[in-house]
């Protein structure tokens, strides 16, 4: 029924049309500005959070064990959308004010970092012990082994669910929306703000999305190819 009003009445699609062809400029200049540095910036800084999640948590020192268990418990255990609005609406409350964007990085790459986290332990436990005392046996220390023979095997086995967990990221952006973020979806909002066809630029938006997914996917089967001639 929607799409017979639409052909029935040509003044109606030439102004959806007008307004697809306009809003497509802000959705692509909200998702370059804001949506995938957002990505990017929070999947390194919680990747890195990830690595030393997992080697706390596989550590023998009980305090680093417990400390990385309460966090991945806490950030796995609480919805995103709540974290974010502790971040950016909570804090304040303590007088701690933090920019709309720093907020959004802060909250991705806690979730990244204990998402992560059980990814990259599970690789690196995976990887044979006989690889470790490979190591120890030309005078490696526990380091040396580490950085040298376990990290770039476990680097390879957690590359796919890792690469998932990036593009996941990219549509979760969607929800620094909330704290003010003027990412793609949050340009998605003013405009149908303005113009009332959420139908419209809502599905404009969702195809954006997922033609940046499509070419992550593209790239991530790539570089699993390229990994595996070494295999």
């Amino acid at each position: 029924m929607y799409l017979n009003s639409i052909f029935a009445d040509p003044e109606r699609t030439a102004r959806l049309v007008d307004i697809a062809k306009t809003s497509l400029r802000p959705l692509l200049e909200g998702a370059v500005m804001n949506t995938i540095p957002l990505t990017i910036i929070s999947f390194i800084i919680g990747l890195i959070l990830a690595v030393l999640t997992a080697l706390a948590r596989i550590s023998h020192v009980k305090f680093f064990q417990i400390i990385a268990r309460i966090y991945v418990s806490a950030i796995r255990g609480t919805p995103l959308l709540v974290q974010l609005f502790i971040i950016f609406y909570g804090l304040p409350n303590i007088g701690v004010t933090i920019d709309p964007f720093i907020s959004a990085v802060i909250g991705f790459s806690l979730s990244v970092g204990a998402y992560a986290s059980e990814i990259i332990r599970a690789a690196i436990l995976s990887i044979p012990k006989g690889q470790w005392e490979a190591g120890y046996s030309i005078g490696m220390s526990y380091t040396q082994a580490l950085k040298r023979i376990i990290l770039p095997q476990a680097a390879r086995v957690s590359l796919p669910p890792l690469s998932n967990s990036f593009i996941s990221l990219v549509k979760d952006t969607s929800l620094a929306s909330v704290v003010l973020v003027t990412e793609m979806f949050r340009r998605a909002q003013e405009i149908t703000a303005a113009n009332y066809e959420f139908l419209l630029v809502y599905s404009e938006a969702a195809l954006i999305y997922w033609v940046i997914c499509f070419f992550l996917s593209v790239l991530q089967g790539f570089m699993e190819r390229r990994l595996d001639r070494y295999v």
